[in-house]
C-alpha cells in the first residue's frame, strides 16, 4: 500500500504539472521537416561552433578554423586569455597536392607538438611538415601499412603491414622490419578480431602496439588464430557470390592465443615477458613507466573476475605481479591507469566498492590513498596535475543524469565541482591545469563551448549552437523525472512530450533504448532534433534506465550477472504499466526501437513482453547468446554450460512464439559483429509460428548504419511509425 500510495502521488504530480501548463500558441512557430532533420540538405538550424582538436600547451588551446585572410580551412592555435588566433599549420601544400582544393586530407598521424603529420594517399604514407610546407613520400608498396604511429621524439614512425612490424626514420626514409612470422592467422601488432571488438576496442582499429617514452622500444602483443572457430559471411556480389571466413569466437569457444613482446629496435632483438600464451586468458592495455624502465600489463582470466596488474622487465621479460583484484560478478580492464612521471606510483579507477572510484597506490601496489567514495561514479579520469597535486576527474556526485568536472587531491581531500550549469559536461583540462574547456548541453539548451580557469570562473564562450532559428521551430517538452517499480526502485526517465500537448488526448509512445550493462540513455543533454520531429507529430518519445544501468553503479549492474534480459524487462515493463495508468497514453500503442543491444532489448520486448509492447524497430539484433561473441557474452553470462538456464531465459527466440504485435526487423548482411544469423534464426521461428513482421536486409553492410544504408534504415524506420500509430504514409518531400 506504501508503494502504490508513493506511486499515485507520482502520477499526480506529473498531472498537476500538465494540468497547469501554461498553453502559448504554435501558429507562429514551423515545424521541422523530415529532410531538416533526417536529410543530407540539412537547413543550418544550429550556429557552427569551432571544431576542437584539444590543447597544445599551458598558453594555446587548437581548433580548425577559417583563416581571415584566406578563409581556408588551417589549424590554428587561440590564446586561452586573450582569444588572439593564430594559423599554426597550413595544409594548402596537402591540399593541392592530393585532394586540388578541397579540405586537406586527415591525417594518419602526427607528432606531440602538431608540427608533423603522416598522410595516406592511394594507400602510400607521407610525411608532411607542418614547419616548411614540404611533402616526402615514404612507403611504396601494394600492401597497405596500417595504424601509422610517430615515435615520442618524433623521428620514426611504425605501423603494420601484413600482419608484421616495420619502423622508417623520417629523417633518413630507412625502413626497417621487426617483426618475421607475420601471416593469414599470425598477427604482430595487429589485433585479432575479438581484440579489436571487445578488448582494445573499435578506436583501436586493430592496433595493438606501443611505443616506449625512450622512443627506443615497442611493446606488442602477437596473436594467432589458428586455433579461432571460423564463422562464414555470404557475399552476394556478381554471378556466383562469395564466402568470407572471419575467426569468430562464441560462447566456450577457444580464443586466439596471445603473448607480448618488446622489441629493442637497435638491437633489432625481441624480448618476450613471461606468460603463458596457451593459457585461457586475456592479455591486454600495457602501459610504460614514464622511465621507460618497466611495461605494466593486465591480465584477466577467461571466467572475466579476477584481473591482475603486472610489472615486467623489458630486458629480460620477467614479471612481478602488484595487483590483484576479484569480484563476484566480473571485471574489466584498467583502460585509464595512469603512472606517475615521478615514479611514486599509479592511479586506478576501479569499481569493486560497487561504484567507480579513484585508489592511488605505489609502484608495488602498496594502497596509498583512496581519493574518491561514496554512491556515485567517477566515468574518466580528464587530467593529472602532478605538480600541483590534483586529480581532474568527470562523473556525478550528486545527480546521475549529469556529468561534470571534479578535481581532488593527490590524498583525497579538497573534492571540488568545477562546472556549475546543470547538464551533461565533456571537458578538456590544460596541461598544467591552469584552464579548461568545456562543451556540455542539457534538455533545454544545445552544445555550448566555455573556457574557464581552475577555479571554476567563466573566461569566455568559444562557441554556441543555440540560434534565433532553432527557437523559431517548435520543439517538444522535455522533462526529466523517475518512475518507481513495485519493489521501491526509482528509474531515471527521460520523455519529449508533443509541442501542442493536450492531456485529453491518447498518444502512442516510442521507447528509444540502447539497455547494455553500464549504458545510461537518459541524460540532462540536448536530444536529438528526431525527437522532436516524431513529438511534433504527436508521438511520445521516452527513454527509461533500467537497475543495472550507470545510474545505480556496479552494484546494480551486478544483478545483471548471468541474467542477461531478465532486469531490463522487469523494468521497461514496469514503465509501460506506469505510462498505461496515464490518462493520455494509448496502451495499444506503446512502441520500442534500438539496434545492437537495444534491438536485443526491442527483440525481447515484442516476445517476452508482447503483453506490453506492442510495435518495435530492432536494428542489427542480438537474439540469443549463444551466437554472440565470447568475451562480451561470457563477461556478463558466464559459459553456456554453466548457465544453460540463463541462456535460455535471454533469447528472444525462447519466447518467440508469444509474439503477437508488430516489428520491423533491419540487418546488413555482412555484418561481422552481430552476424545476420541473429535475424535469420528469429524470422525462422517467426514464420513457423505463423506471426507477421516486416523485414529489410542490406546487402553489402555490415554493423550499424552508414551511407546509403543510413539514410534508407532511417526513412523505413520512420515511415513504420508513420503507418502503424499515425495511419498514414511518411512523405518525403521538404514538408512532412
Amino acid at each position: 500500500m506504501k508503494i502504490r500510495s508513493k506511486k499515485a502521488i507520482v502520477i499526480s504530480l506529473i498531472g498537476f504539472i500538465l494540468l497547469n501548463w501554461v498553453h502559448v500558441s504554435h501558429a507562429q512557430k514551423k515545424s521541422f521537416t523530415y529532410e531538416q532533420v533526417y536529410g543530407r540538405a540539412k537547413s543550418a538550424l544550429m550556429e557552427k561552433v569551432p571544431d576542437l582538436v584539444g590543447w597544445l600547451n599551458e598558453e594555446y588551446y587548437l581548433a580548425w578554423m577559417p583563416h581571415e585572410k584566406n578563409k581556408k580551412t588551417h589549424l590554428m592555435k587561440i590564446h586561452a586569455e586573450t582569444g588572439e588566433a593564430q594559423s599554426l599549420v597550413d595544409f594548402t601544400p596537402v591540399n593541392d597536392r592530393f585532394v586540388k582544393g578541397r579540405f586537406f586530407v586527415p591525417w594518419e598521424a602526427r607528432t606531440t607538438d602538431y608540427r608533423g603529420f603522416i598522410i595516406r594517399f592511394i594507400d602510400n604514407l607521407y610525411y608532411f611538415s607542418g614547419v616548411d610546407g614540404s611533402i616526402r613520400q615514404l612507403t611504396d608498396t601494394e600492401a597497405k601499412e596500417k595504424n601509422p604511429t610517430f615515435s615520442p621524439d618524433g623521428r620514426q614512425i611504425t605501423f603494420t603491414r601484413d600482419h608484421d612490424l616495420y619502423t622508417i626514420s623520417i629523417e633518413t626514409g630507412e625502413e626497417r622490419r621487426l617483426t618475421n612470422d607475420g601471416a593469414d592467422l599470425i598477427y604482430n601488432g595487429y589485433a585479432s578480431w575479438i581484440y579489436y571488438e571487445e578488448i582494445l576496442h573499435r578506436r583501436s582499429n586493430y592496433k595493438a602496439f606501443w611505443w616506449a617514452p625512450n622512443s627506443k622500444m615497442i611493446a606488442f602483443l602477437r596473436f594467432d588464430d589458428s586455433d579461432v572457430p571460423e564463422f562464414p559471411i555470404f557475399h552476394c556480389e556478381g554471378i556466383r557470390g562469395y564466402l568470407e571466413v572471419q575467426r569468430y569466437p562464441k560462447p566456450g569457444d577457444t580464443n586466439p592465443s596471445v603473448k607480448p613482446g618488446i622489441v629493442h629496435i637497435d638491437e633489432g632483438k625481441i624480448v618476450w615477458i613471461d606468460t603463458d600464451e596457451k593459457a585461457d586468458n586475456y592479455i591486454a592495455w600495457p602501459f610504460w613507466t614514464p622511465d621507460s624502465k618497466k611495461l605494466f600489463f593486465q591480465l584477466v582470466n577467461r571466467g572475466q573476475d579476477k584481473i591482475q596488474i603486472y610489472k615486467s622487465d623489458p630486458f629480460s621479460g620477467r614479471k612481478k605481479m602488484i595487483y590483484e583484484e576479484t569480484q563476484p560478478s566480473w571485471v574489466e580492464f584498467f583502460e585509464d591507469m595512469y603512472l606517475f612521471k615521478d615514479g611514486r606510483g599509479y592511479l586506478l579507477r576501479s569499481d569493486h566498492s560497487g561504484w567507480h572510484h579513484l585508489y592511488f597506490y605505489d609502484m608495488d601496489g602498496n594502497l596509498i590513498h583512496r581519493l574518491t567514495e561514496g554512491e556515485w561514479n567517477v566515468s574518466k579520469i580528464v587530467r593529472v596535475d602532478e605538480k600541483n597535486g590534483h586529480v581532474y576527474f568527470q562523473g556525478f556526485r550528486d545527480n546521475s543524469t549529469e556529468t561534470h568536472l571534479f578535481r581532488v587531491g593527490l590524498n583525497g581531500s579538497d573534492l571540488k565541482k568545477l562546472t556549475r550549469i546543470e547538464g551533461t559536461h565533456s571537458t578538456k583540462v590544460s596541461p598544467g591545469g591552469n584552464y579548461f574547456i568545456d562543451t556540455y548541453s542539457n534538455i533545454s539548451h544545445p552544445e555550448k563551448i566555455d573556457l574557464y580557469d581552475n577555479k571554476g570562473a567563466l573566461i569566455r564562450t568559444i562557441g554556441d549552437k543555440n540560434s534565433t532559428k532553432l527557437e523559431s521551430y517548435d520543439s517538444g517538452k522535455v522533462e526529466l523525472f523517475k518512475i518507481p517499480t513495485v519493489d521501491g526502485v526509482e528509474l531515471p526517465a527521460l520523455w519529449v512530450l508533443p509541442p501542442d500537448f493536450d492531456k485529453s488526448k491518447k498518444y502512442p509512445v516510442i521507447f528509444q533504448v540502447y539497455g547494455g550493462p553500464g549504458g545510461a540513455d537518459v541524460k540532462n543533454e540536448y536530444r536529438s532534433l528526431s525527437n522532436h520531429y516524431l513529438a511534433q507529430h504527436d508521438i511520445i518519445i521516452i527513454s527509461v534506465d533500467h537497475r543495472g544501468s550507470f545510474h545505480f553503479g556496479k552494484v546494480g549492474q551486478s544483478l545483471m550477472h548471468r541474467n542477461l534480459g531478465k532486469w531490463e524487462m522487469n523494468d521497461f515493463i514496469e514503465a509501460v504499466k506506469w505510462l498505461r495508468e496515464l490518462p493520455f497514453i494509448d496502451p495499444d500503442r506503446i512502441g520500442i526501437m534500438g539496434g545492437s543491444y537495444g534491438g536485443y532489448v526491442t527483440a525481447m520486448a515484442l516476445t517476452y513482453g508482447a503483453e506490453y509492447f506492442t510495435h518495435g524497430v530492432a536494428l542489427y539484433s542480438v537474439t540469443d547468446w549463444h551466437l554472440y561473441d565470447n568475451v562480451y557474452t561470457e563477461r556478463y553470462m558466464d559459459m553456456p554450460a554453466e548457465n544453460p538456464d540463463g541462456y535460455t531465459f535471454g533469447s528472444a527466440l525462447t519466447h518467440a512464439e508469444k509474439y503477437q504485435g508488430r516489428m520491423l526487423i533491419l540487418h546488413g548482411a555482412l555484418d561481422d559483429n552481430v552476424h545476420m544469423q541473429n535475424t535469420t534464426q528469429l524470422i525462422q521461428l517467426l514464420q513457423k509460428f505463423d506471426k507477421s513482421f516486416e523485414l529489410m536486409i542490406y546487402p553489402n553492410q555490415k554493423h550499424g548504419t552508414s551511407g546509403a544504408w543510413r539514410k534508407h534504415a532511417r526513412r523505413e524506420t520512420v515511415n513504420f511509425w508513420f503507418r502503424h500509430f499515425l495511419g498514414r504514409e511518411l512523405v518525403v518531400d521538404g514538408t512532412e
